[in-house]
């Protein structure tokens, strides 16, 4: 997918890299073509060229993905129609939780408003950003390219390319680390006399199994997606949403000794013990069309570049590379979207010359995007004993109380619901779910129990095939 002519020479001052063609390093990319008069993005795999596939790069693409409301709306701001070609490859855009049965650690949600989500495979995700961010021709993507450091300065002080596999050292004046979970640039930047970031971890031990499936007709279904959560004394959940190709994507997920099985034989097993019967009702009916993938690998965890005192200009870090979240929130994606904005509201007005020596500003401002679906992340991990990672302090355990009440709150009253779910799409600040008439509203169901014994199915919707 390289399209350089072959007499094309890189001019290091008006050029920049992006290390990962995922979601983060091509929104990036995005971003600096608006400054920067030629971005390359370097990626490892050799990318599809005829449509949405799996890659090994992104190997969680095979379990469930949402892009909240935020994200939706800063990617189309980002991608003038994007949100109808991914409308028209088959993606869904529904209304959480309206749309779906969602069993809370609380209860069931009513068929209530809260914010929009756009639903859709991985593989068509990417494909589709990746030809829209490719009709800039400012853009271009090496795949099949290994990087395996970076270039440092004659100064000591700055990174000024980015070296590849047999082949010279590419330059530029501006380098992002897009490259995820797996990135290896605290030892690169080691290894040129640099300070690694510190790292906060927390581990919830959270596994997932995912299985396609076809959809079995039911006229009688009124939901669109499914979610049963798991809670500190039921600590099994599952996920199942609608995919492109008329498909049906089920993760169950487990904390601990409670992971589900990776196992085909073993997945309806696993969702009839869920909390609910009704993603097991929903997937007996229907066909698989996959064998069961596993990932473990749910860490949250921050590399705290935002916090080096020596910093190297001309170098940051996004995505995954520099905070990565428990996937079970589903947020991912959203501040991938949140932190490619930070970085071209920074470079917005700077000649390309000066963003070098911005790096430190830059990766404090992008670093910002992750902070509320960090403590979203971390603080609701934290209920469970099996968690490790720094203890919950008195202020979030505090607010993990008022948190079970505000789902209490969330499940039948439309104006909690409304907040908390502008919350959890990282639309509105979660102070928000402080304000007076919120907290009014919420400790009003004082006497609601906050983990009761729930009901087989919601009392709006019943077992397939009944009306």
């Amino acid at each position: 997918m390289d399209d350089t002519p072959d007499n094309h020479i890189e001019v290091p001052h008006d050029h920049a890299v992006v290390l990962g063609a995922g979601l983060a390093g091509l929104l990036a990319a995005r971003v600096l073509a608006e400054r920067f008069a030629r971005v390359t993005v370097v990626e490892r795999d050799e990318l599809p060229a005829d449509g949405p596939a799996f890659r090994p790069g992104v190997p969680q693409s095979r379990h469930a993905h949402v892009l909240w409301s935020r994200g939706v709306e800063v990617i189309e701001e980002l991608l003038p129609g994007i949100t109808d070609k991914l409308l028209a490859g088959g993606a869904a855009l529904l209304e959480s939780p309206k749309d779906f049965l969602w069993l809370s650690p609380a209860d069931w949600f009513g068929p209530l408003p809260g914010a929009r989500i756009l639903l859709g495979s991985r593989e068509l995700l990417d494909w589709t950003i990746r030809g829209e961010v490719l009709r800039d021709r400012r853009i271009r993507i090496r795949d099949g390219c290994l990087a395996t450091g970076l270039v440092g300065g004659p100064d000591g002080r700055s990174i000024t390319g980015v070296r590849l596999r047999g082949g010279d050292p590419l330059p530029a004046r501006f380098v992002v680390d897009a490259t995820g979970r797996t990135s290896k640039a605290p030892a690169w930047l080691t290894a040129l006399g640099h300070q690694a970031p510190e790292t906060t971890r927390y581990d919830s031990h959270l596994g997932y199994s995912s299985r396609y499936f076809t959809i079995p007709p039911d006229p009688a279904r009124r939901w669109h997606g499914m979610y049963v959560q798991g809670r500190p004394d039921s600590p099994r959940g599952g996920v199942l949403v609608p995919l492109d190709g008329d498909r049906w994507l089920a993760t169950l997920v487990g904390n601990g000794e409670h992971a589900p099985p990776t196992g085909d034989e073993e997945f309806l097993g696993f969702a009839r013990s869920l909390r609910s019967p009704a993603l097991y009702d929903a997937l007996r009916g229907a066909t698989p069309l996959s064998s069961t993938a596993g990932f473990r690998r749910t860490a949250n965890e921050w590399r705290h570049y935002e916090r080096l005192a020596r910093r190297p200009a001309g170098f940051i870090a996004l995505g995954d590379a520099a905070c990565r979240f428990n996937p079970v929130y589903g947020h991912g994606m959203t501040v991938a979207a949140l932190a490619a904005d930070a970085l071209r509201k920074e470079i917005r007005t700077m000649d390309t010359a000066a963003v070098p020596a911005a790096a430190g500003r830059i990766q404090r401002r992008t670093t910002a995007a992750s902070e509320v679906a960090w403590q979203i992340a971390t603080s609701e991990d934290l209920r469970y004993p099996e968690t490790e990672g720094p203890p919950a302090d008195r202020t979030t355990r505090v607010l993990q109380r008022y948190m079970s009440r505000v789902m209490v709150g969330a499940n039948t009253d439309p104006a909690v619901a409304g907040r908390f779910f502008g919350v959890l799409s990282l639309s509105t600040s979660p102070n928000t779910l402080l304000g007076p008439s919120t907290m009014f509203r919420v400790l009003s169901k004082w006497r609601t129990p906050t983990a009761p014994r729930t009901t087989a199915y919601p009392a709006h919707h019943g077992p397939p095939g009944t009306l």
